[in-house]
């Protein structure tokens, strides 16, 4: 019989976040052994969880980044949620073929829809013809969506992003994980708790309030280890990645617009990016860039671009892709990887005034990249409140309008990552049981997989 294990994804855990304030992953750490994790390149959360559940690196599963370019549709994608984008055997597929009575229950791992496990909660809001967007979430089975906000609320969608995004989000996870485990006993969970993921960018790693965002996520943790060791689940804890101070914002794509390689169309006084026009551009997405060329023909003008820009360490051609295991037809023909303390920003207009309705709103899908100001209230705002109680009064009321709080300051942003840290202080960890773990001081995270399938299974 397998042992039933559950994974639980403390997001942006690093040795140099335990201490007074995490009593009880201190005593978990105790009682078991911790271990660093190699993330892949990028390290951000749906390469390094595609290369956790499949054991592979970024050229064989796929997920290059956390969204890329579709060159058939000529469109920038990201956080999109299909299962089927991720290529390879599954963690729980693996263990069904060892043993058909494994079930696996997927709490909030990214790809969760249509994937092959048993049961799936993920978040999935409900967009509404007149242009709202409200709080929900997708399951499969389709009932436990109803079950689980029946008994705990609606999902707080506007607590798991955005501004307001607080512990509420990692707690509501939390609960729901274990109403499923006592309705549905699965042999393998996985939990994503995203909570320590805000502050860290918000705030950076040395800001004062960050002790108070690891002490909830460890009482959190807490409770789900006091759940579990009470039914015998036995525990794997670990994170994707490990967070480290910025203060560089890299305008990749404003250094490529000024070289005439990004063509923008003009809606209504608005800059759109036009990526099947353009020759070249980056999608961004934290200390990592994709840069894409429509012909290779413009691939020399952006190396000549991008080789001088201030904040980068290494501009990747395909055979140094090769070399890091991120070569898939997903990658961009140039990856670009970040200086130790520097990012890059997506922005493509030169004039804020300019800048598209969407970027002063919460909009991860229509942005060409990953935007961490989406954390920020804009302090140019007075009373910030007024406004969003405005436009929530203006919403209930039928009236159309967008809630434009979002700053355009890059320099706000204190926390990022998705390069190689060097400081393994700052690396994300594994912890669990001694006979579990390797007997080394760092795994990498396509070892995952194997280590998962070892505690459902012991030695293959």
């Amino acid at each position: 019989m397998p042992r039933a294990t559950v994974v639980i994804d403390v997001v942006g855990l690093s040795s140099s976040l335990l201490g007074e304030r995490t009593p009880n992953l201190n005593q978990f750490i105790g009682e078991g052994n911790l271990r660093r994790i190699e993330p892949v390149l990028p390290a951000v959360t749906c390469s390094v969880q595609s290369s956790m559940v499949t054991g592979l690196h970024p050229r064989e599963h796929g997920i290059v980044g956390n969204g890329w370019y579709n060159r058939e549709m000529a469109e920038i994608q990201f956080w999109k949620q299909s299962n089927h984008l991720v290529k390879g055997e599954k963690v729980w597929e693996a263990a069904r073929n060892r043993d058909s009575s494994v079930t696996c229950s997927k709490m909030f791992w990214w790809y969760n829809m249509y994937s092959s496990a048993d049961l799936s909660v993920t978040p999935r809001p409900i967009y509404k013809a007149d242009g709202r967007k409200l709080p929900d979430c997708y399951s499969h089975p389709s009932e436990f969506r109803d079950r689980l906000q029946a008994e705990l609320g609606t999902f707080p969608l506007f607590k798991f992003w955005g501004p307001a995004a607080s512990i509420e989000s990692s707690k509501w996870i939390a609960e729901a994980s274990m109403k499923v485990h006592e309705w549905k006993n699965p042999t393998l969970t996985l939990i994503y708790l995203p909570h320590l993921d805000y502050g860290l960018q918000k705030l950076g790693p040395d800001h004062p309030e960050i002790p108070n965002a690891v002490a909830e996520i460890d009482e959190v943790v807490g409770k789900l280890i006091d759940f579990y060791r009470n039914r015998g689940v036995r525990i794997l804890i670990l994170s994707e990645y490990g967070i480290e101070s910025v203060n560089r914002p890299i305008e990749v794509n404003r250094a490529l617009r000024r070289a005439g390689l990004i063509h923008v169309r003009e809606e209504e006084g608005h800059e759109l990016l036009d990526a099947g026009a353009s020759r070249a551009f980056a999608v961004a997405d934290h200390q990592v860039a994709h840069v894409y060329v429509n012909s290779l023909n413009h691939l020399d003008a952006a190396r000549e671009v991008l080789g001088g820009l201030a904040g980068v360490a290494q501009c990747l051609d395909r055979d140094e892709q090769n070399e890091l295991g991120i070569d898939h037809q997903r990658s961009g023909d140039l990856v670009l990887v970040a200086e130790k303390g520097a990012w890059f920003n997506y922005h493509y207009w030169l004039d804020d005034r300019r800048a598209p309705d969407f970027a002063r709103t919460v909009d991860i899908h229509r942005k060409p990249g990953y935007d961490p100001l989406e954390l920020y209230v804009d302090p140019e705002i007075s009373v910030p409140w007024l406004k969003i109680g405005g436009y929530l009064l203006k919403k209930k009321l039928g009236l159309r309008g967008l809630l434009e709080v979002i700053p355009l300051d890059p320099s706000l942003l204190k926390g990022s990552h998705g390069r190689a840290i060097e400081n393994p202080e700052l690396h994300p960890v594994l912890i669990g049981d001694k006979e579990i773990l390797p007997p080394k001081d760092a795994v990498h995270c396509t070892e995952i997989k194997e280590i998962v399938l070892k505690s459902l299974f012991g030695e293959a």
